[in-house]
């Protein structure tokens, strides 16, 4: 199981590559990964990309384990991810998450 720790405004998140590997995420596997003092430590884990119809999906899980709809940070995050991994050459794109679509747009990379 292959994490990236990414921080941004505050939050640290763990991005889990779902093309490189395709793990159930379970409750209690979330909760024991993002424990401060026995697992990796985060304020959430953020799964994908999900490539569905040519849209690029991620699903954002809070560290007690609940599917968030949609986190700023959490977006930024894993854009910021997609553009390192190659996932994504142009300067803007769509994300879909469980809240709906979101336009991102790169300005200093």
């Amino acid at each position: 199981m292959q994490f990236y720790k990414y921080h941004g405004l505050g939050n640290d998140y763990l991005v889990y590559d779902f093309l490189k590997g395709n793990i159930e995420f379970s409750e209690e596997l979330i909760k024991k990964v993002c424990d401060r003092n026995f697992g990796l430590g985060s304020d959430g884990i953020l799964v994908g990309p999900i490539i569905e119809n040519g849209c690029i999906s991620v699903r954002i899980f809070n560290p007690d384990g609940s599917e968030a709809e949609k986190s700023g940070n959490g977006v930024r995050i894993f854009s910021k991810f997609l553009k390192d991994s190659g996932y994504v050459t142009d300067n803007s794109f769509q994300l879909k998450t469980l809240g709906g679509i979101v336009d991102v747009k790169y300005n200093n990379l």
